[in-house]
């Protein structure tokens, strides 16, 4: 029998943190349609606790759902303000709960060189 190293959890505890996290943050969202924000900031919260104690890292998508600060759960629209910031390119996220901002980085799109300047003129011979 293998002895397990101490302090790590073994995958399959990890694999049913994984699904546990993903369900409650679309609970988080159901309620915050809702406008029942104490279940999703709660829901929200918890997602981020499980993915401590289990050290699940959550997805980067997963990550801009849950405010930095105070841990509620973000919604465009409803519980926070999105805005671009387009001489930085960066994505402010203004919490509603806290009003901190969470700055994203961002690639602007790049405008094809090549199409524009391979236009050549073709004169008829």
């Amino acid at each position: 029998m293998k002895k397990r190293r101490r302090g790590v959890k073994p995958l399959w505890q990890k694999r049913i943190a994984r699904e546990r996290i993903e369900i409650l943050l679309k609970e988080a969202e159901k309620m915050a349609k809702k406008r029942k924000f104490n279940f999703a900031n709660r829901y929200a919260k918890l997602a981020k606790l499980i993915g401590m104690r289990y050290t699940v890292r959550l997805t980067p998508e997963q990550k801009r759902k849950i405010c930095k600060y105070c841990d509620s759960f973000l919604l465009p629209g409803v519980t926070c303000k999105v805005k671009l910031d387009t001489k930085h390119h960066r994505i402010k996220i203004i919490c509603g709960f806290c009003k901190k901002i969470i700055r994203l980085p961002y690639r602007p799109k790049k405008k094809d060189k090549a199409k524009a300047g391979n236009k050549r003129r073709t004169t008829p011979d």
